[in-house]
C-alpha cells in the first residue's frame, strides 16, 4: 500500500509535459567581434521550443528575425551570413533531467550541463551548454547559460558569409568567434 501511495504521489506531482517557450519573456543574444577590440550584442526576436515529459528539449530561432538595431545589418546578415532563403532557421535539441526538474518546487534552482545538438547553415554539431533551471512557480520554468557558448563560426560554414559582410562594410577583421547567452522561460500547463 506505501508503495502505491508513493507512485500516486509522484504521478499527481508537476509534469513537464506540454511547457512551450514564452517568446515574449525569452532571449538569446550573440556578440560580434568587428575591429579587433569593438563587441556588439545582438539578438533573435522569434524563438519557439518545448521541453516534453520525458526530457526531450528543442528551442527554434528564427534567423529572419535577427536584431542588431541596425536594419541594414539586419538584411545582411539575413542575406549574406544565415542566408535564411535557404536556411530560415536554426535549433538545438538535448535533454533535461526530468526526473530532477519535476521535483523542484518554487523558488528552487538546479544547474545542470546539457549536451545537445546544434542545426544551423545546413550543419549539425554538438554542443555542451551549463544552464541553470529555476522553477518559477508551478507552472513556469526559466532555463538560463551560467557561460557563454561560444560558437566557431566556421563549423557551421559560415565562414564565406563572414568574409563577404567583413568586405561590405569595408572592416579590417570580424571574429570568427562569436559567443552566445539565452534567458528561457517555459510556460506548463
Amino acid at each position: 500500500m506505501h508503495r502505491l501511495m508513493m507512485l500516486l504521489m509522484f504521478l499527481s506531482g508537476p509534469s513537464l509535459a506540454g511547457w512551450t517557450l514564452d517568446n515574449d519573456a525569452s532571449r538569446l543574444f550573440f556578440i560580434s567581434i568587428k575591429k579587433t577590440h569593438v563587441a556588439e550584442v545582438h539578438r533573435f526576436r522569434h524563438l519557439a521550443g518545448r521541453v516534453d515529459d520525458d526530457g526531450t528539449a528543442r528551442l527554434d530561432i528564427d534567423l529572419n528575425s535577427v536584431d542588431t538595431r541596425v536594419p541594414i545589418r539586419d538584411e545582411r546578415m539575413r542575406t549574406m551570413l544565415f542566408e535564411t532563403a535557404r536556411f530560415p532557421r536554426a535549433s538545438f535539441r538535448t535533454r533535461v533531467d526530468a526526473a530532477r526538474v519535476k521535483g523542484l518546487k518554487a523558488g528552487e534552482m538546479m544547474r545542470d550541463a546539457l549536451e545537445g545538438t546544434l542545426s544551423l547553415h545546413g550543419v549539425e554539431k554538438p554542443i555542451h551548454a551549463p544552464v541553470v533551471i529555476v522553477r518559477l512557480a508551478k507552472d513556469r520554468l526559466y532555463v538560463a547559460s551560467l557561460e557563454p557558448v561560444i560558437l566557431y563560426a566556421p563549423d557551421f560554414g559560415l565562414k564565406e558569409g563572414i568574409e563577404r559582410l567583413r568586405q561590405v562594410v569595408k572592416l579590417p577583421s570580424i571574429s570568427f568567434a562569436v559567443p552566445v547567452t539565452f534567458s528561457l522561460v517555459f510556460q506548463g500547463p
